[in-house]
């Protein structure tokens, strides 16, 4: 999968949001949409994911939507499904993949397809054959979940056999989608999902699609909220800062756009 400059709009204008003096948008690679709360913040959010939704049926014929588990982003997923303004959401022509996952059950509470399945597949009329969960139980999970990406985007022109969109998250320490600091998943070059073993998290062994393909995507929007989250944004903003420190940094697509969604809390405070 090879990006291009070939693509429709991705959301519009840039959206850039001013802040009290207190809370300026950090320097972050990329746009930076920060909005006051929750509500507001995932307002931001669904309204660029439909508009490159749409944009994408429209030009192609068809959605290829990643997304990621963890706490963040489920209330994100809730509203898309109550909310009556994303109720035309071009469910019908979306593929969806999950961007990592741990080796579990799907109806483990851990398993990020899980978790998804519960908020957005069983509530959306998305058909069953557009649902491409990461069996990462499997012994050949990578090789299996790769197969089927490229299968899928197969007949698109060449520079447009990509994801259209991705969402991903944070992780105190730097860590995006499952491409955590010091572990060899940061240096594949030459797959697109890989199986990662990481010691000290719970559990240590998952599947992770890898920077190759998550950089060739169309567009990146990163969620990050919360206080806890402050430092880290604050460390990464350094200059000097190194993806191999902070892998989140390694999410630099080709050809695509990459969006932060901030709420305040998540902002370093100005001196």
């Amino acid at each position: 999968m090879v990006a291009d400059d070939t693509r429709p709009d991705p959301a519009g204008e840039s959206s850039i949001y001013e802040l009290e003096a207190s809370h300026e948008p950090p320097p972050l690679p990329g746009d930076v949409v920060v909005r006051d709360d929750e509500e507001s913040l995932h307002t931001a959010l669904a309204s660029d994911l439909l508009i490159h939704a749409n944009n994408c049926v429209r030009t192609f014929g068809d959605f290829h939507l990643a997304l990621s588990g963890g706490s963040t982003p489920m209330p994100f997923y809730r509203r898309l499904m109550v909310d009556p303004a994303y109720r035309e959401f071009p469910w019908r022509r979306t593929h969806l993949w999950i961007v990592d996952e741990r080796c579990v059950a799907f109806d483990d509470p851990m398993s990020n397809f899980g978790q998804i399945r519960d908020y957005l597949v069983g509530h959306s009329d998305i058909p069953k054959a557009n649902v491409h969960p990461m069996e990462a139980t499997l012994p050949d999970a990578p090789e299996r979940y790769e197969r089927e990406i490229q299968a899928a985007l197969a007949w698109r022109e060449k520079g447009q056999d990509r994801l259209d969109f991705v969402l991903l998250g944070m992780g105190g320490d730097g860590h995006t989608a499952s491409l955590f600091p010091g572990t060899e998943a940061l240096e594949i070059d030459d797959r697109l999902v890989t199986r990662v073993h990481v010691a000290h998290v719970t559990p240590p062994d998952r599947v992770t699609m890898t920077y190759r393909l998550l950089n060739s995507a169309r567009f990146i929007g990163l969620l990050v909220r919360g206080a806890s989250k402050r430092s880290m944004i604050e460390a990464i903003s350094q200059p000097g800062a190194t993806l191999r420190q902070y892998p989140v940094l390694g999410i630099q697509p080709v050809g695509g756009v990459v969006r932060w969604y901030l709420d305040r809390d998540a902002c370093p405070r100005a001196d």
